[in-house]
């Protein structure tokens, strides 16, 4: 196999011209940068997590790359091209991955919080009436559905109109887009609270096969795309948060999320990002596994 492209959580190999085989590692990012330091177990959990969603998915006619696992931390999946010039995408474009990343709220919690507060977006477009005080770990009356870049160096919010123009996408296919992750979210939020988890929000990513028929591809509900809280302390008003939220906390307690935003803000050189002390380390491994079991039922 030929390495064909290195990301973030994971390497993409290429197998033959219609396959990647995915190796997930346990490196951990945030805030658009890898930690210098890995989980351990990671890479397995994200793994068999998402192969998890893929065959629930499968079995309510939901489409995917998934073919099979090969590997405690590897899956079989089929290739789309990545094409990052969006001059070269139009609705006729097959077999490639949509260059967005498309997130679904369902909660007020993490960024959308400090956007509401910083005044980026109203109670309004959340579907609350005007004047109405927001509060942290507010259910929405609405799914809140946005798209971001996927293939760009930093990822950036994008109006709904700039999505459909960058993508290749007409409007119907993008509301199509939507129209699945409202299936999914569904079924996620179905097996969250037999878990006694709250399914909160969540990213997806999602390509075109050789006929354009929409598939979701990468990975998604697991702890690195998207956010769970306990549901038995949601229920006590208390936002516990049980995903990667864990780790951002820890960098916007020890002020690197502020120097880091601050310096983006000011176009001055971004800080590089600490190494997770070991106690943080090992309780984010424990949590990744916890949940792990929690969220498909099986033993790790």
């Amino acid at each position: 196999m030929k390495l064909y492209r290195v990301g973030k959580v994971k390497k993409v190999f290429e197998v033959d011209d219609s396959t990647f085989e995915f190796h997930f590692t346990n490196n951990i990012s945030v805030f658009d940068k890898i930690i210098p330091t890995e989980i351990p177990h990671k890479g397995e959990v994200l793994c068999r997590t998402s192969a998890y969603w893929f065959k629930l998915l499968e079995q309510h006619g939901i489409r995917s790359d998934f073919i099979k696992l090969t590997g405690k931390d590897r899956m079989l999946v089929k290739r789309v091209n990545v094409i990052s010039d969006y001059s070269k995408l139009n609705n006729k474009t097959t077999n490639y991955l949509i260059p967005l990343e498309f997130i679904c709220r369902h909660y007020n919690a993490g960024s959308l919080n400090d956007r509401v507060k910083e005044g980026k977006v109203t109670v309004e477009q959340l579907g609350f009436p005007k004047g109405h005080q927001l509060k942290y770990g507010e259910k929405l009356p609405r799914p809140f559905l946005e798209a971001t870049t996927k293939l760009e160096e930093t990822d950036r919010n994008l109006t709904d109109e700039e999505a459909v123009r960058i993508s290749g996408l007409t409007e119907m296919e993008y509301k199509e887009v939507f129209d699945t992750i409202a299936k999914i979210d569904s079924l996620i939020a179905e097996r969250a609270k037999k878990a006694g988890l709250v399914h909160v929000d969540g990213k997806k990513e999602f390509a075109y096969d050789e006929h354009r028929n929409l598939m979701i591809v990468d990975t998604f509900g697991t702890l690195d795309e998207d956010r769970w809280w306990d549901l038995a302390e949601y229920e006590k008003g208390n936002c516990v948060e049980l995903s990667k939220e864990m780790v951002r906390q820890h960098y916007r307690e020890t002020g690197y999320h502020e120097a880091l935003y601050k310096a983006r803000k000011s176009g001055a050189p971004e800080p590089d990002i600490p190494a997770l002390p070991d106690d943080v380390r090992d309780k984010v491994s424990k949590l990744y596994i916890d949940m792990y079991e929690r969220m498909t039922g099986e033993k790790f």
